[in-house]
């Protein structure tokens, strides 16, 4: 794993800079109400995600945790829609406060994180559910997207 960093903390810190540079430093303003409104769809959304993702794996007993060794491969629920669907919940959130704000700088953080999971964690994470549980992993890897 190359960051011990969690990622539930590189998105706190990506929402707290959104929202500092939004008031900050609002290059340019991009979406304006009605349009903005639209944003808070997302703002609900992810963290319904991010919240069922993580009652899953409590209840089932597995660490959400990515550099610990998962004992239960979840695939109900949010995973039926999306491998990794706490990920998706976090830029989802971070799209929505973007949407809401309407400033352009805004937009950078949402697709920052993403990028950041797509290196720092997925890969990672995905190797180690293959090592884990080989053949029922590449059946649900085949059957549902990394994202949506």
């Amino acid at each position: 794993m190359k960051s011990k960093i969690r990622p539930d903390i590189y998105f706190i810190v990506f929402l707290a800079l959104s929202i500092l540079f939004h008031f900050g430093l609002p290059i340019k303003k991009a979406l304006f109400p009605p349009y903005t409104y639209v944003g808070w769809v997302f703002v609900a959304i992810g963290p319904i995600l991010i919240i069922w993702t993580d009652r899953l794996f409590k209840k089932k007993k597995t660490t959400v945790k990515p550099y610990e060794q998962p004992t239960h491969l979840l695939i109900s629920g949010p995973f039926r829609i999306s491998r990794h669907p706490m990920y998706l919940g976090m830029v989802l959130l971070l799209l929505g406060v973007a949407i809401v704000h309407g400033t352009l700088i805004s937009f950078v953080f949402p697709v920052v994180l993403g990028i950041l999971m797509e290196l720092l964690f997925i890969p990672f994470e995905e190797t180690n559910l293959e090592r884990n549980f080989g053949k029922q992993y590449l059946k649900y890897k085949q059957r549902v997207r990394r994202w949506i």
